[in-house]
């Protein structure tokens, strides 16, 4: 898979997207960048920083995905396989549904996931080294470039969402005691259900993991 390099760039999730509607970007293809100072949060919320910290996305054909996967569990899927490398890393790393990484009980990072055209593009930021955006970083020695080889690795072996979901469903159970911002309310996730597209089943009404 290409990787493109920059020193800094606003967003990362948002240069892949600009360019692939542009159509000057050949797919699969990853994008990293030292700064950024406009990045994409969940809720619309920024994710920014400087050097150290992990700042890259990746944008890969649907056909490229395994079949059982839908895009309603990519989310999840994007998410926990940087969180299974961050674990290969030695890090106590968990993934909160659907797509915030935790160290114990704080955040250190997330990830984004949209669809332009028939490609899917993956945003991930994580505090690897300094404490930034109001969360905390994971104290890593790793350099974002390592770490992002590392995660296209695995990423690019696709595994199947069954194997995927069978392990995040005992990981699920961490999550019981947050809860999550659902149509602007705040959800807990104490009763929630977990379903097998990993969308969540709470006070009655099916939630999807579409971030």
């Amino acid at each position: 898979m290409e990787i493109l390099s920059f020193n800094s760039l606003p967003s990362t999730q948002k240069y892949l997207l600009e360019k692939l509607e542009e159509g000057t970007l050949q797919v699969p293809v990853a994008v990293i960048t030292s700064e950024q100072n406009a990045g994409v949060g969940s809720r619309e919320n920024s994710w920014s920083g400087g050097e150290g910290n992990f700042f890259a996305s990746v944008a890969v054909e649907l056909e490229m995905l395994p079949k059982d996967l839908s895009l309603s569990s990519a989310s999840i899927y994007f998410s926990f396989i940087m969180k299974q490398v961050l674990n290969e890393l030695g890090h106590e790393v968990w993934l909160k549904w659907p797509n915030d990484f935790y160290l114990d009980e704080d955040k250190i990072g997330g990830t984004i996931t949209q669809k332009v055209k028939n490609v899917l593009v993956c945003g991930i930021g994580i505090n690897l080294k300094n404490t930034q955006n109001g969360y905390r970083a994971l104290q890593c020695d790793i350099t974002p470039e390592v770490l992002l080889g590392n995660y296209l690795g695995a990423l690019e072996e696709f595994p199947k969402w069954k194997q995927i979901f069978s392990e995040y469903e005992v990981e699920f159970e961490l999550s019981r005691k947050f809860s999550v911002h659902i149509e602007n309310y705040q959800k807990s996730l104490a009763d929630a259900s977990l379903c097998g597209d990993g969308s969540l089943i709470i006070g009655g009404k099916r939630v999807y993991s579409l971030r």
